[in-house]
């Protein structure tokens, strides 16, 4: 294990240069080494918005992945608010003659100086925090920035749109397991944290709206929890909160007994599985999630603490009472045998996907404000 992270300066807010990671690296050529029809990309004007966020930003590295195995003569753009932090995080990807970083924000209906062909749409204020001190421009980035994106892309002749949702579309479903597309559940719609599961399902709506009446190809794919390279520690999510404290040495805080369960996907398989579903697939919506990554928040805890065994971290409960009781429930994670079926199978296991996640920060290099 690397030793340097214990000497450098790291924050709670730090980041990592997530092209010139190591891990990153090795990640993308995996994906773009899978045996999918990538010549349906040869030549295509690309955009990803949210460039500088987790899955958008494997989505680009794997295309570009894609276009030095395969040859394909792809042109990307990546979207982003925050240039200066999007140029950090893309590191040496600027340097790219077949990469280009453009500023915008989704919220402002802009025309595309470019005929684009295919939109991959990631751009969303994705921590919990900013759904509940941001509701407005959660609402607007999924509801009106998925709109205003179709618009241009319909102006411009495009063909392709592929949303990047979250299984918070489904709500709360009763009396069931694995919640698969066809789910339906309830959603309390008249609260502010609402913006952000409401705001998603407003942009399939959109989206199955152009299919039929402009005749866009129209993908939506439903992730679960995702985790991986490029969380950053102040995420808010206990995936990334355990990652901050095996990154910082400190015992796992839990704030329960951790007996809810979520399905878990390392973020490669799960943009492994976005391919598929992009270049193979006939549905309109895919549920992309890791059946065996469908664990409990606890097991989780002590996964990222056992990945660095010489750190001798434990399980710390606010409730000590949470540590001798705990009894497991339920599961309520996503049912991907729609995405199986094309032949995607997630091949990353918890614990090397959440060593991998660490590694990722111990080979740096970061990025600290």
């Amino acid at each position: 294990m690397s030793e340097h992270v214990t000497e450098m300066t790291v924050g709670e807010s730090s980041d990592v240069v997530l092209f010139d990671s190591p891990v990153f690296a090795d990640d993308v050529r995996r994906i773009a080494s899978a045996d999918l029809p990538w010549e349906q990309y040869s030549g295509s004007e690309i955009l990803v918005t949210g460039a500088s966020g987790m899955i958008p930003m494997y989505v680009v590295g794997t295309l570009l992945a894609a276009n030095d195995l395969h040859g394909l003569g792809m042109r990307v753009s990546g979207m982003a608010r925050n240039v200066p932090k999007a140029k950090a995080r893309f590191g040496s990807a600027l340097d790219r003659a077949d990469f280009t970083l453009v500023e915008g924000d989704v919220i402002d209906h802009e025309s595309f100086d470019r005929p684009y062909s295919i939109v991959f749409h990631g751009a969303s204020p994705a921590r919990p925090t900013l759904h509940k001190s941001s509701p407005v421009t959660t609402l607007k980035a999924n509801a009106l920035g998925t709109i205003n994106l179709l618009d241009s892309l319909v102006a411009v002749g495009g063909e392709s749109f592929v949303l990047l949702s979250s299984s918070e579309v489904y709500g709360a479903v009763a009396n069931t397991e694995l919640i698969s597309e066809d789910d339906e559940g309830t959603l309390q719609h008249f609260a502010p944290r609402a913006s952000y599961s409401e705001g998603k399902r407003i942009a399939e709506t959109a989206l199955a709206a152009y299919a039929d009446e402009f005749s866009v190809r129209a993908l939506s794919l439903r992730f679960g929890h995702i985790y991986g390279p490029g969380m950053a520690l102040d995420d808010g999510r206990v995936q990334a909160d355990f990652l901050a404290d095996v990154v910082l040495n400190r015992n796992i805080r839990m704030m329960s007994s951790g007996a809810a369960t979520r399905t878990y996907t390392y973020v490669a398989d799960a943009v492994l599985g976005l391919f598929y579903a992009h270049l193979c697939g006939e549905e309109q919506v895919y549920n992309v999630a890791d059946p065996g990554g469908n664990v409990s928040i606890r097991r989780l805890a002590e996964t990222f603490a056992s990945a660095r065994p010489d750190k001798n971290l434990e399980l710390d409960f606010v409730n000590p009472e949470d540590g001798r009781s705990f009894s497991p429930v339920a599961s309520l994670g996503l049912d991907a045998h729609r995405l199986a079926a094309l032949g995607w199978k997630a091949t990353t296991s918890l614990n090397d996907g959440v060593s991998r996640t660490v590694r990722s920060y111990e080979d740096g290099p970061l990025i600290n404000p």
